[in-house]
């Protein structure tokens, strides 16, 4: 029954023929005692009773130290006539890997690597070195993580997730690639793994550009063309380098081919309500993401943003602080920790950390851009913000967050035909709610109040929920000026259209969340 998928038969019988044991011990021998309990700890593990699942796996092996003092079990020889009693009994290594995975799902993660680390290193297999790697990278042991992953590829030399491990624990990719050479030589077809490894180095060292490139001719080779795995990979790298344009053809593209690639869907889920301005729910499922996998970096990116722009600010440090660590060559995540020393006015903190970004990251758009944002907090660095900013557009004339910075800059100056220039240049390819809003000021500044009014539409019809250009539009309405004579018919057009119940609806549901943070244990 147990080699058919009968669990819960399994649970039934054992547990019964257990407590016929218990009751009359000469009943059955210790082998096949032993034989019962990993059973029954098994039906367990099947139901998701990993509590419960240990103590049986326990006894199991107390059962079977005391067999190993009175008798020694010999394996069968595979007949099928053979007797339970010499049949070959269950590993004792398989049954403290099955105990590990109890414990790893008990978030009890340092009995699980006790229970493997007792294992020798000679009987460890493939799959308990690859636990254990994960577990050590985990708890913070790097050496022993890439220790493990090494034995791991050594064993199995096209094992990519163990790459991925060690690529992320800074091993350098031609050390990695140096491990899979033979295989590579002996198998055919496989010339496209040392380019794999070379293009999850770049990603994990945050080199983006690199990265992008190279999966791009991986991408393109007929073999791998429409691999989900790799359009994943590209998309992500796309919105870290601030191209959301190509993140999100990328994403469309994975989704078209595979409409089940969702990775973390807490996490979708909490950012939808994220933009949403539905905070209070963000934070929820930020929460239950982090819970099911305290290692998500977006989660805790996620949690962090909600956390802040509820104005809770030390505790969205603190989880931006974590996110850094999991994920040094993000650069998100020094942006959200930068954002909320910003918001907490420790313009010196943020400072230092966007400089150690600039010089740790490189000279890019994004963090050129990161260092002018902190810049421009202070009167005595707007030239250097100024530099800054002309530099990253001039490597990216389409970053739109650089674009958003020396517009803010331009605003401060009052040059709103610069401003102007600036911002049409930059929506001649790409269509962005912030840029049309911010469009919008910059015409109503030079009296240009039918085209403003266009891009606060334009801006709502991208964002229903920006608030900044709703109330753009109203106060054109108390201010009309006489030149725009269809200004008020307009205004009247897009009341009706309903955008603003659907932000008022937003609005009581946010409400309606942190009405319930306590219930969700938020406070």
């Amino acid at each position: 029954m147990a080699a058919a998928g009968l669990h819960s038969n399994v649970r039934l019988l054992s547990g019964l023929l257990l407590t016929m044991s218990g009751n009359n011990p000469e009943l059955f021998s210790p082998s096949q005692k032993y034989q019962l309990l990993v059973y029954h700890a098994d039906s367990l593990f099947h139901d998701k009773e990993y509590r419960n699942a240990v103590s049986k796996y326990t006894m199991a092996l107390q059962q079977k130290k005391a067999l190993s003092k009175t008798s020694k079990v010999r394996p069968s020889t595979g007949n099928a006539a053979s007797t339970p009693q010499s049949q070959c009994l269950p590993s004792e290594i398989e049954v403290k890997y099955k105990m590990a995975e109890c414990y790893t799902m008990l978030k009890q993660d340092k009995d699980a690597i006790a229970i493997l680390d007792g294992i020798p290193s000679r009987q460890r297999t493939p799959k308990i070195n690859m636990m254990l790697a994960n577990l050590y990278k985990k708890a913070g042991q790097e050496r022993s993580s890439v220790t493990s992953y090494k034995e791991v590829l050594r064993q199995c030399p096209l094992a990519l997730d163990a790459i991925l491990g060690l690529l992320s624990l800074s091993v350098k990719g031609a050390e990695v690639a140096s491990m899979t050479i033979n295989i590579i030589q002996s198998i055919p077809n496989l010339d496209w793994l040392s380019v794999w490894i070379k293009a999850y180095a770049f990603v994990h060292t945050g080199d983006n550009t690199r990265a992008i490139n190279t999966i791009c001719s991986l991408e393109k080779k007929s073999l791998l063309r429409d691999n989900v795995d790799l359009l994943g990979s590209l998309a992500d790298l796309y919105f870290r380098a601030g191209d959301n344009k190509n993140s999100i053809l990328k994403f469309e593209q994975a989704q078209m081919l595979d409409p089940y690639l969702i990775k973390e869907p807490w996490v979708v889920s909490g950012c939808h309500s994220f933009y949403s301005k539905r905070y209070s729910r963000a934070l929820y499922l930020g929460a239950k993401a982090i819970q099911l996998n305290s290692n998500s970096v977006q989660a805790l990116l996620l949690k962090g943003a909600a956390l802040r722009n509820m104005g809770r600010v030390q505790e969205a440090i603190i989880h931006f602080r974590e996110a850094i660590r999991l994920a040094p060559c993000r650069l998100d995540c020094y942006e959200g920790l930068i954002e909320c020393y910003l918001a907490s006015n420790s313009i010196r903190e943020a400072m230092v950390m966007a400089n150690n970004v600039y010089k740790t990251l490189g000279a890019n758009a994004q963090t050129l851009t990161l260092l002018a944002t902190v810049c421009l907090e202070d009167p005595v660095t707007q030239e250097k913000a100024k530099t800054l900013l002309d530099k990253a557009l001039t490597q990216r004339p389409d970053y739109i967050k650089a674009v958003v910075k020396k517009a803010e800059l331009l605003s401060r100056e009052q040059k709103y035909e610069d401003g102007i220039a600036l911002l049409r240049n930059a929506l001649a390819n790409q269509s962005d709610c912030v840029l049309h809003r911010i469009l919008g000021d910059f015409l109503v500044a030079v009296n240009e109040y039918q085209e403003a009014m266009d891009q606060y539409s334009i801006a709502l019809s991208l964002d229903p929920n920006d608030q900044k250009s709703l109330e753009g539009l109203q106060k054109m309405e108390k201010e009309e000026s006489p030149t725009d004579a269809t200004q008020e018919e307009d205004v009247d057009d897009m009341e009706g259209s309903g955008e603003e119940g659907d932000l008022e609806g937003s609005d009581s549901e946010a409400a309606q969340w942190a009405d319930q943070e306590q219930w969700f244990g938020m406070q």
